[in-house]
Parts: C-alpha cells; sequence; structure tokens
C-alpha cells in the first residue's frame, strides 16, 4: 500500500496514506472495496431504511436498495467496487471515510487475530475439535495470538502471526489481521467468530472471507490506525495446511442446492426430519415447530421477526445437542437451509445467528421429561 516512510512494525510513528490513495491502492489490487463511516469500522448507510432516517421493522434486501444501482454506497460489501470513478466521487465525497476491502469477490481469506480483555475459555473449547492434553500447560494463555500459535505448533507448522512472507496489518485494539489469497477459486471459505464453539478455527480467532469484508490497512478509527506489519504488501497463498483446517473446522460453503419453491412442498423440502427416528421422537416434536416458524417468514422480507425466530430454534437445538438428543452437524445443517430459505441474501449473517446461538444452547443442556 502508498506509505510516506518507513512503516516496519517498530516504535516509529509515521503518517498513513490518505484514505482516498488506500482505497485507490486496493481498487488496483483488483479488491472491490466500499466505505467505511469516517472514524469507524462499519460501512456507511445510505439510504433512509439503512440510516434510521425513516422507520423500518428491518434491514431491507440491498438488491432492492435504490443506493446500489445509483451507484452509492449502501450495505457494506454489496456495493462494493473497484471503478476508479466510483472510487474517487465516493471519497470525493467523503473524505476521511475508511475502506473496507470485499474479501470474498477479492479472493481473500484474513486470519483475524483478537487480544480482548476476556475470561479464558475452557480448555475444551481453545481449539475446536481437537483435545488438547492435560499435560500440555496452558500458563499464561490469554489471546488468539497464544491459541492460533498452539493450533500451529499441534500442526508442526508455522505460526500465521509469524508469517513475514504475507500483508499483516495490527489491529488499534492489539490484534493482527494476516491477509492470504484463495488459490482455489472454485471453494469458498465462510466467515466465523473465534469467541464461539462452532465453525471458529481457534478461540479468539476469527476468519474474514465470503460474505464479509476486512479493514484496509491505513484506515484511522479514534483508537489508532491500521498499520502494515513488516515488509510484506500483498496476500500469499493461503497454506495448505491451513486450508486444511478450515475445511475441517466447517469453514468451506458448500454450493447451495435447488432454491426451494415458495410453496408448501418448497417449505417440506428445507424441514425434513433429521431421519433415523420416529417423527413422534420428543426432540422433533420440539424444535420441528420452531423451525417451520423460520420457514414462513420467507413470505414476506421483513417485519416477521426472523432473527428472533432463528435464534430461538437454534437455541433450543443447541439445548438438544448438549442433552445428547440430536446430532450438531445435521440439525446445524437443517437451521442453516432454512435460514437461508427465508432469508437468502444474508447468508453469511444467517450464519452467525445459528451458530452463536447453537453455542450458548449447548451449555444449557435441554433435558426432555417422557423422552420415547
Amino acid at each position: 500500500m502508498p506509505r510516506e516512510g518507513e512503516d516496519r512494525d517498530s516504535a516509529a510513528t509515521v503518517a498513513p496514506a490518505s484514505p482516498h490513495a488506500v482505497a485507490r491502492w486496493c481498487a488496483a489490487q483488483g479488491w472491490p472495496i466500499h466505505p467505511l463511516s469516517p472514524g469507524r469500522k462499519t460501512p456507511v448507510r445510505n439510504c433512509p431504511a439503512c440510516s434510521g432516517a425513516r422507520p423500518s421493522p428491518g434491514r431491507h434486501d440491498p438488491a432492492s436498495c435504490p443506493c446500489i444501482p445509483a451507484g452509492r454506497p449502501c450495505h457494506g460489501f454489496h456495493c462494493a467496487t473497484t471503478d476508479p470513478g466510483l472510487v474517487d466521487r465516493w471519497w470525493g465525497d467523503a473524505p476521511a471515510a475508511g475502506v473496507g476491502v470485499a474479501c470474498g469477490p477479492a479472493g481473500l481469506v484474513v486470519i483475524d487475530i483478537d487480544a480482548h480483555q476476556v475470561a479464558v475459555a475452557d480448555r475444551a473449547h481453545l481449539l475446536p475439535g481437537i483435545l488438547i492434553p492435560d499435560q500440555v500447560k496452558l500458563d499464561g494463555l490469554a489471546s488468539g495470538f497464544d491459541t492460533l500459535a498452539l493450533l500451529a505448533a499441534f500442526r508442526g507448522e508455522q505460526d500465521p502471526a509469524q508469517d513475514e512472507t504475507t500483508l499483516r496489518v495490527r489491529t488499534p485494539s492489539g490484534g493482527l489481521h494476516v491477509w492470504y489469497r484463495n488459490p482455489e477459486p472454485s471453494i469458498r471459505y465462510r466467515c466465523s467468530t473465534g469467541s464461539g464453539r462452532n465453525t471458529a478455527l481457534a478461540w479468539q480467532v476469527d476468519v474474514r472471507a465470503h460474505g464479509g469484508y476486512i479493514v484496509a490497512p491505513g484506515t484511522r478509527t479514534p483508537q489508532g490506525v491500521y498499520r502494515p506489519v513488516g515488509a510484506a504488501r500483498q496476500p500469499a497463498v493461503l497454506p495448505e495446511w491451513l486450508r486444511s483446517e478450515l475445511r475441517r473446522t466447517g469453514h468451506v460453503v458448500e454450493p447451495p442446492g435447488p432454491a426451494p419453491a415458495p410453496s408448501g412442498e418448497g417449505m417440506a423440502a428445507v424441514i425434513p426430519p433429521a431421519s433415523g427416528r420416529r417423527r413422534t421422537a420428543a426432540p422433533h416434536q420440539v424444535i420441528d415447530p420452531l423451525i417451520a416458524q423460520v420457514a414462513q417468514c420467507a413470505a414476506a422480507s421483513e417485519g416477521t421477526g426472523f432473527t428472533e425466530k432463528l435464534n430461538r430454534a437454534a437455541y433450543t437445538a443447541g439445548g438438544l445437542v448438549g442433552a445428547g438428543l440430536v446430532d450438531h452437524a445435521a440439525i446445524r445443517d437443517r437451521l442453516i437451509r432454512v435460514a437461508h430459505y427465508a432469508r437468502p441474501w444474508q447468508q453469511s449473517r444467517n450464519e452467525k445467528i445459528v451458530d452463536d446461538a447453537l453455542a450458548v444452547g449447548f451449555v444449557r443442556p435441554l433435558h426432555l421429561k417422557g423422552r420415547p
């Protein structure tokens, strides 16, 4: 990226390039970009429904937003572009706007390492799917830097935080973004948060990929500037071992099946029984009506209480998983399918709602009385 002097990871203070220059540089790399609200790391909102200028029961479909076809930034990565004319106009209108890079269209997978001051997760949840032996001492483990280093050590690989071959960006909060290039465009990786127990790479290690964006280096917030670390200014190819880990932890976005018709038959297709057990089994008597309520939200794009209904269904499902009554992978698949059926334009958000609620429900097992 453009720089005004030495900007290696040192105590020296350097003046970052202007947001417009950063935006132009990112677009020149072929990375679709969109403005972030000045001083913040959230996308700008232009239309009344998004900005709050008029009452709205919920976020409307980006495909129906008048801003995007009119060439106005709105809905974050949905409006991302590499068009120099739009870039000049957007940052000409808002010179202080930050720069967001749409990871999926840019072919990027960014490992987002957090260093939040929070209680350390239980040993069983530090590396999802990996049992950490009791003889492994975890004294001093406090952040995503530690869990990612532990994962790399388990695999006998280099810690990505120390990977000097790729673009790394220090965040104002003390975290680190490690940028990689997806070498297989036919394979898409989903976003995730490392605070949950499902679809997470490690505790306090997030993944920014398809359906998400990353803050570009040089962007300034009140907390500080996103500064490049080391000499590399381009993303290296995503290492093979990380590709394997992302697949193992459920980060690969499987190709969607045929879209169900908005009819009784279509709804039935996204709420099938989990298979194997009788339909009268108690767990399914509990979860099926909740999943059906989510499917019914497909009748309208807003005002149906979709988020609340999906959250309730996933939380209940998590409790059933925690009690050993249903299989996690099977019920997650059902929830994701019905959520995508009802709200196909927000698949990344659907998955986050499901994974977060499943994780919360899992630690509160739901033991059913009179279970067959």
